[in-house]
């Protein structure tokens, strides 16, 4: 997260690549090479689903294709609750952070209250539902002035 962080927050490269996550045209214009960002966005993205794939594999001392499913819900949720706009061009690291503490307290207090898993993905189903609406009427306002 730290080499994340100081990629996004302190190089040229992390404000290109806010740039073209919030408006890909606009940053076309402005002389950024999209393709060179998204390339390396999406390597970037790859080696670190990589790696965590390793540290579950070595979590589990197997590797088993099903251990994660049901992850990229809370990696979502996560997301959206740490301020990330679904549509791009806004978010920060920290605030990911923040909701990946919300989601893991959430995810062990349904645990510990022995509520059924069904029951667990609704629920997160519903945070991010929420947390979407916010984004969406925080925008909505900002639209309006």
């Amino acid at each position: 997260m730290l080499l994340t962080a100081i990629i996004l927050n302190k190089t040229k490269l992390g404000r290109h690549i806010y740039a073209v996550g919030g408006n890909k045209e606009a940053a076309r214009f402005t002389g950024i090479k999209i393709k060179r960002i998204e390339i390396f966005v999406y390597t970037f993205s790859g080696f670190l689903a990589a790696f965590s794939g390793v540290v579950l594999a070595a979590r589990m001392f197997s590797g088993q294709p099903t251990v994660g499913n049901g992850f990229e819900l809370d990696a979502i949720a996560a997301v959206v609750l740490g301020g990330t706009s679904m549509t791009g061009g806004i978010g920060k690291i920290g605030g990911t952070l923040i909701g990946v503490l919300v989601i893991g307290v959430l995810n062990n207090g349904l645990n510990l209250l022995n509520i059924n898993s069904f029951w667990q993905l609704i629920i997160k189903g519903i945070v991010i539902l929420a947390a979407v609406y916010v984004d969406m009427m925080k925008k909505r306002k900002e639209a309006q002035v």
